[in-house]
């Protein structure tokens, strides 16, 4: 009998010290009215089912002014408030992929542990939001006006190496594809978009190493790479490639990763000034493609809906205006890398000069 009072003594010396420091004011002052073990247990009775099931993250203030966090270990129940939010993230998750996708119905929203919830994205009229792989403030208008006739005359004799390399390049290409434009654009696109993710990368490791910035350059590259996918994601869209192009792009571009980026460590003047000499071509292709289109050997399809949004392109935009502005990207980023290799062969670091963010 001593020994119980004497532990009981214990334990309210105990909780009286650590209360204001741990638990709710509102536990904390049904422990203070504690008297004794028995009455412990008669207080413990009237706290709320969910309170004893559970301690929820709080923050009260310390003695010393700062923050101490209860424990979130729980008793296997789940609080009303739990459930009610797991309802809500799996209802809102339901309609989101529904909206995205269309034709999503009747399938669950996907639940996580960690509470991330998919956003619910509208676009300027009020209308639901249906990409998943970019945003509206993603989107831009293709500024068509910039002169795409512009060349950059091999002088030294890396530029003469990498001019030849890529029109040695051409040569396979025209031979394998003919005129058949859908499919070389979309060929195209999926070598086009790995010089910027590498580039981008090896700057920002070599940004890590040196812990120094990088003028802005990481994301400029970044964005070419993704700008020149979302090129293939609608080419996707216009022509399918058959199961043996799908085989040539992979072993292409397993070749093309790898040769970029010893060429990219070995000599980034030489790597940049290769990919402006392949946007030059790019350019070439896309105007014939055109010319197919005006001339009626291919049809002049309807722009498919997530070029119109991309690009915010009229809602009656064809083909035509897809291949008009994707020509345009190519002609902003024939400019970018031909003045990243600039910058090389001027003896500087790509950091000292500001990218040309959002210059697509």
């Amino acid at each position: 009998m001593m020994m119980s009072r004497g532990g009981a003594k214990a334990a309210k010396s105990l909780l009286a010290a650590a209360g204001p420091r741990l638990f709710f004011s509102t536990t904390t002052a049904t422990i203070r009215a504690v008297s004794s073990h028995e009455a412990a247990l008669s207080a413990s009775r009237l706290l709320k089912p969910e309170v004893a099931s559970a301690w929820i993250w709080s923050r009260a203030p310390t003695v010393n002014g700062g923050m101490r966090f209860a424990s979130t270990i729980t008793l296997g129940e789940k609080t009303k408030e739990e459930e009610a939010n797991q309802k809500k993230t799996e209802n809102e998750s339901a309609g989101g992929n529904a909206g995205a996708g269309g034709n999503n119905k009747g399938e669950k929203g996907i639940m996580s542990y960690w509470g991330v919830e998919p956003n619910k994205i509208t676009k300027e009229d009020g209308s639901e939001w249906k990409w998943n792989c970019f945003r509206p403030w993603e989107t831009y208008k293709a500024d068509t006006t910039i002169d795409l006739k512009k060349h950059h005359v091999p002088t030294t004799f890396l530029d003469r190496i990498a001019y030849w390399t890529v029109k040695s390049l051409r040569w396979p290409t025209d031979l394998f594809f003919q005129r058949r434009y859908g499919c070389r654009a979309m060929m195209l696109e999926t070598v086009a978009a790995v010089p910027g993710m590498v580039g981008g990368m090896l700057l920002h490791c070599k940004s890590l190493r040196r812990f120094e910035q990088s003028g802005g350059w990481i994301k400029a590259l970044l964005e070419e790479a993704e700008n020149e996918r979302m090129h293939l994601m609608t080419f996707m869209e216009v022509a399918k490639p058959k199961w043996y192009e799908r085989a040539l792009v992979i072993t292409v571009q397993g070749v093309f990763f790898n040769a970029y980026f010893l060429g990219y460590l070995i000599s980034p003047k030489f790597a940049h000034r290769m990919v402006g000499y392949l946007e030059e071509e790019a350019i070439h292709s896309y105007t014939e493609f055109l010319k197919e289109l005006d001339k009626g050997n291919i049809e002049n399809v309807p722009a498919p809906a997530i070029a119109i949004d991309y690009w915010r392109l009229p809602a009656d935009a064809t083909l035509r205006d897809v291949v008009m502005v994707v020509r345009a990207d190519e002609a902003h980023h024939r400019d970018v890398n031909h003045f990243a290799s600039d910058i090389h062969y001027q003896g500087r670091e790509l950091k000292e000069a500001p990218a040309p963010i959002g210059y697509h």
